[in-house]
């Protein structure tokens, strides 16, 4: 038998139905309107993230090394006797009112500026007095000529032969504040052993 009709389902065999399609939930709608929106948020939400950690882990700098110690910044050499500074003995034996002036230099080398707080001598037979005054301020890369008298105030305590006569110096900067004694050399232990000579020559001891 021949004909066109429709195809019968055979034996042991099922016609399957398509399922309706399921209603989408609100939620589901909403984020079909803004995929978009939400892709891009998503998107720039993750370069945020990797730029943050690359910013954090990124090689830091190194800290700027600390300013030297004020005492390893400077130098402070004797120059020479100031004009007119043969001391003179008056008054007693045991006292005299002469003085002995010379000139030191002050350098600053490097670092923030230095201040001189204090400068002093360690003899108790002898007053200093300086010009400038402390407290004075020297900048990096400069120096200062610094005038000291010494007066002799007790011939009994004053040394005759200093071998490594010194001055006391206060030094402070931006990193610390140091006591530092320096040694001005021969040539100022030889000046000041001769003026001590003429102040204190007729004083027995």
């Amino acid at each position: 038998m021949s004909g066109i009709g429709p195809v019968e389902p055979g034996e042991d065999t099922r016609v399957r139905d398509t399922p309706p399609p399921r209603p989408r939930g609100r939620l589901a709608l909403r984020y079909e309107r803004h995929r978009r929106t939400v892709l891009a948020s998503g998107a720039v939400l993750v370069v945020l993230a990797g730029g943050g950690y690359l910013y954090a882990s990124r090689s830091q700098p190194r800290p700027a090394p600390p300013p030297p110690y004020p005492s390893q910044a400077i130098d402070l050499v004797y120059v020479t006797p100031a004009t007119g500074s043969p001391a003179t003995a008056t008054g007693s034996p045991a006292t005299a009112a002469g003085g002995f002036s010379f000139t030191v230099l002050l350098s600053v080398r490097s670092g923030p500026p230095v201040t001189v707080t204090r400068l002093t001598q360690p003899y108790d037979g002898l007053s200093m007095t300086s010009s400038p005054a402390a407290p004075f301020q020297t900048k990096s890369h400069s120096a200062r000529k610094i005038t000291v008298t010494l007066r002799v105030t007790e011939c009994e305590k004053a040394p005759r032969n200093p071998g490594l006569p010194f001055l006391d110096v206060t030094l402070r900067n931006a990193r610390a504040i140091e006591a530092h004694s320096f040694i001005l050399g021969a040539r100022y232990a030889q000046d000041l052993s001769r003026e001590l000579e003429v102040a204190c020559g007729n004083d027995s001891r």
